[in-house]
């Protein structure tokens, strides 16, 4: 089997949609002999930042000389972004050999998701490249998650918004609920800033399984304006003159929730120096999260698609515009037809001068004649285009050399847009 047989054959799987339950995987896990007891850890859950927060602590801790493993989803250009090692995404005939070798062990009775292949072929890889400590983000919930396999030396839930109300309720602390499944007996859990709702929800889970609970701004806090300098407080620990390479007055909250997970994880032989902290914060990447790619004009990517992550972008514009008061904003805008379209825009709206709707290349996305038709209150006057590259080259046309293009609504339409300026191809399915 070639590399490109093979995610071909696992983007294929993406035709059955998502099944949640751990069924499957417990099954599959078995039959790799366990591979995801071989190291250690972290297990990241929460609707918004959970991927920025694994992020930081894959950074850390690789400062800190672990060899260390990052899984997360989705990936925006590239299959291989999912799982690394070290910050090397995997190797293109591993791919190949452990989809093979998944296909096998499956037979005759198991058919496993995409991301049930792709969580297995990680914890796979991780064991064969002798990880020390893995990170792992949710793909989706988090109690019949395909990750929740494991039996993680601590745990985070970032934040609890509505999203994928069809498959987590319609309530914040149903979605709580189904993100709390990954608490494990007697494993410590960070918590980021939760609404009371999803609190409360998440505290009776932690308490049935006897779980330690640190909760942001009671038991750990950062403090400071921005990235850019900040000071962390946590049990037992500070740190003073911070700087983290994210972008975002939000990445504190993430950085606060990377660091007490961190704390968390001491008792069971994981430690991390002041030093690896710094460097780690300092040197992390996390690409389509309020990643600038170009200048002149500005072309700034932004992967949110619910209206909490929306937010959090309007208050990176509003933050942008005191610093540019005269910069113009032109937003390029593409949602999954199942989104909050109108929940997504109302904070942006007043922040943007030019908007131009598209689409990605997907069957999910919505069309740009959709969303001109459900947000032609909320934005008159739309430019629309059928594809990224048209968008881009009209984006391009509206904004001035110091102006700011701002592309969002989906990381899917974030990764086409990536593709396209690096000038490569893209699957048209991308998980």
């Amino acid at each position: 089997m070639t590399y490109s047989s093979a995610v071909a054959y696992l983007y294929r799987l993406q035709k059955h949609g998502i099944k949640l339950g751990l069924e499957t995987m417990t099954a599959l896990m078995g039959r790799l002999g366990m591979p995801q007891t071989r190291y250690r850890t972290l297990h990241i859950a929460g609707t918004n930042g959970k991927g920025s927060t694994a992020a930081m602590a894959a950074a850390i801790l690789q400062a800190a000389g672990y060899r260390v493993g990052l899984y997360t989803s989705p990936h925006l250009v590239e299959f291989r972004e999912r799982i690394r090692v070290n910050g090397e995404m995997i190797a293109e005939s591993q791919v190949a050999q452990l989809t093979e070798q998944l296909q096998s062990l499956c037979q005759p009775d198991l058919a496993p998701t995409f991301f049930e292949y792709t969580t297995a072929m990680a914890f796979q890889h991780f064991a064969e490249a002798g990880v020390e400590v893995a990170v792992l983000e949710v793909g989706l919930g988090g109690r019949f998650d395909a990750t929740n396999v494991v039996t993680p030396v601590a745990c985070a839930v970032t934040t609890i918004a509505l999203d994928h109300q069809d498959y987590l309720g319609t309530t914040l602390s149903s979605i709580a609920f189904e993100k709390a499944g990954i608490i494990k007996p007697g494993v410590p859990v960070v918590l980021g800033r939760l609404e009371a709702e999803a609190w409360l929800a998440i505290e009776r889970v932690a308490q049935e399984r006897q779980a330690l609970v640190l909760r942001l701004d009671k038991d750990f806090a950062t403090e400071g304006e921005s990235p850019v300098q900040f000071s962390y407080r946590g049990p037992g620990v500070e740190y003073d003159e911070l700087t983290c390479a994210l972008e975002g007055r939000h990445q504190l909250d993430n950085a606060a929730c990377a660091l007490a997970l961190l704390g968390a994880a001491v008792p069971q032989g994981i430690a991390v120096t002041a030093e690896a902290v710094r460097e780690g914060l300092r040197e992390v990447s996390w690409a389509g999260r309020l990643e600038v790619v170009e200048h002149r004009p500005t072309v700034l990517l932004d992967g949110a698609h619910n209206p909490a992550a929306a937010r959090v972008l309007a208050d990176y514009l509003a933050s942008s515009a005191l610093s540019h008061p005269s910069r113009r904003v032109v937003l390029v805008l593409g949602m999954m037809r199942d989104k909050d379209h109108r929940g997504f825009v109302e904070p942006l709206r007043g922040l943007v001068d030019e908007v131009v709707l598209t689409e990605a290349d997907l069957p999910r996305s919505a069309t740009a004649q959709e969303l001109r038709a459900a947000l032609v209150d909320l934005f008159p006057f739309p430019h629309v285009a059928s594809s990224i590259s048209d968008a881009m080259t009209q984006a391009r046309q509206l904004a001035g050399p110091d102006d700011l293009v701002c592309v969002t609504g989906s990381l899917m339409l974030v990764g086409e847009c990536k593709a396209w300026l690096r000038g490569c191809g893209l699957s048209p399915l991308r998980g």
